[in-house]
């Protein structure tokens, strides 16, 4: 709507004179007012008629405008609401934000303060509507794989129907479980190599000294195991598609060789003389970020600037709105007839916890939520109450977890780019930390000690959800994997 036009307000406030007043600050503003004194009444009004904008007292007579601001969330989130109060602190100015009201004004407070509130709140309001309208006009909720209406989603999607027919290689990033791997198979099937074969790699599960192998291909008596002659991803992907997932992964020797196969698209086999050359279209995925990772000299410049021709960035899953009940919704019923479950939607508090949570492991982690939900129980609608408690926004789990990091003897600070120190980094800290003469050298604990106790204990907490414990560490899955690994290596050589 424009500003000055006529818009609806609910006015909800106890006292006459103050009534009054606001009233008819409000109808200057082109607003035509209802006033109410009571909470029920404003409830029975909301039944019956939606307003724009609901200007709301806190403290009322028969209960508080917090709870009326709840149950307008729930009931009625397309309403714009702004907070009233004679009793304002800073604490509950934070709350009511937080629970979803546009603004907060402490009475008593003058036309123009009350003009350029209710001015920005329809601004806001005609930009959210406009989105919608947009988003609504906009005709793909299920595309190759991806369930999501969302603008950002429908950004990928035209990003992908732009890239299929060509031979550019495409860079996907975005944090773990936003579907990457659901993007690869989506530029290939979208394109005019749908019929020719789709080959993915992860490069994070496949140790070092078989990654070039798998890659290439290997020749017989290769290497010790090598007991016949293999294909590799390269020759089996021929005419297709081959998808390097975790790319930031690959050792910088491994790297030099495929940017020398992707220049020439020729290459040869671990153990052979003979070059063969092959037409692949190459699609690559990271949860980190590429150009820090080649900042860092753990990526390959030349490499990035190959593969990093088109780049599609995933959003994660709390940006995307709508998009969290759209999925619920598709895995509710799919893990129904797996389950053989009954299960026919979310109450509107359940909706609401799952929209407000912020799901640091992405869709993979609201998988695993509705998984559980129908596994562990047996109705037709799910309740809030049958939710995991950190989609309820109870803070004790992620409380608990925290503590149980912090409580490991040495933590590591581990980010999102660099999971363990640098060979200087560690000489370094080696030194640092090298007891004293007087030190009792048992009291020291190994470095790799003290990173197995800090990632198990966040997996204990996580329930054995080793994605969501990676998550909550900002390292990705795969570095738990492999980590778990060797330390069974290590174990079994002692």
């Amino acid at each position: 709507m424009e500003i000055n036009q006529s818009f609806t307000a609910l006015l909800v406030e106890d006292s006459m004179s103050l009534g009054a007043l606001y009233t008819e600050y409000l109808r200057s503003e082109g607003a035509k007012v209802t006033h109410v004194n009571h909470g029920e009444d404003a409830l029975t009004e909301l039944a019956q008629w939606q307003p724009d904008l609901l200007v709301l007292d806190i403290k009322l007579p028969d209960m508080s405008g917090m709870d009326i601001l709840q149950k307008v969330q729930t009931s009625y989130p397309g309403i714009t609401v702004i907070m009233i109060t004679a009793h304002g602190t800073i604490d509950l100015a934070v709350e009511s934000m937080k629970s979803g009201a546009f603004d907060f004004l402490v009475k008593p407070f003058d036309a123009k303060r009350l003009s350029i509130t209710v001015r920005n709140a329809l601004k806001q309001r005609q930009l959210v509507n406009l989105v919608e309208r947009y988003e609504q006009s906009l005709p793909k909720e299920n595309y190759m794989g991806f369930v999501g209406e969302s603008l950002a989603m429908q950004t990928v999607y035209k990003t992908i129907d732009c890239v299929a027919n060509s031979k550019a290689s495409v860079f996907i990033v975005g944090e773990s479980g936003t579907g990457k791997e659901v993007c690869a198979h989506a530029i290939h099937h979208a394109g005019n190599r749908s019929e020719k074969p789709f080959i993915a790699l992860n490069c994070a599960s496949i140790p070092k000294d078989l990654i070039e192998s798998e890659i290439f291909g290997h020749t017989k008596g290769a290497f010790t195991g090598a007991v016949a002659n293999r294909e590799g991803a390269a020759s089996r992907a021929h005419q297709g598609t081959l998808f390097l997932d975790e790319i930031c992964e690959m050792d910088l020797e491994l790297q030099s060789k495929l940017l020398r196969f992707i220049q020439t698209g020729v290459f040869q086999k671990v153990g052979g003389t003979k070059e063969e050359k092959v037409d692949v279209r190459f699609v690559s995925a990271t949860n980190r970020v590429p150009w820090e990772e080649v900042k860092h000299g753990r990526f390959r410049e030349d490499l990035f600037y190959r593969l990093h021709v088109i780049p599609i960035e995933l959003p994660p899953l709390r940006m995307r709105g709508k998009d969290v009940l759209l999925l619920a919704n598709k895995l509710l019923k799919e893990y129904n007839r797996e389950e053989g479950k009954q299960f026919k939607n979310f109450t509107a508090e359940a909706k609401q916890s799952l929209q407000s949570y912020d799901w640091p492991g992405n869709v993979r982690q609201l998988q695993n939520v509705v998984r559980q939900v129908v596994v562990l129980n047996s109705s037709d609608i799910v309740e809030a109450s049958m939710l995991p408690s950190l989609c309820k926004g109870d803070p004790s789990n992620s409380q608990d977890l925290g503590e149980a990091i912090a409580s490991a003897n040495q933590p590591l600070a581990l980010n999102h780019h660099e999971s363990f120190p640098t060979d200087e980094q560690a000489r370094s800290q080696n030194l640092q930390s090298a007891p004293s003469r007087t030190d009792k050298p048992e009291a020291i604990i190994p470095l790799w000690l003290s990173e197995k106790q800090t990632i198990e204990a966040a997996i204990e907490q996580c329930g054995g959800n080793v994605p969501k414990a990676a998550a909550m560490l900002d390292i990705s899955a795969s570095t738990i994997y492999r980590k778990r690994q060797g330390w069974d290596e290590l174990y079994q050589s002692v």
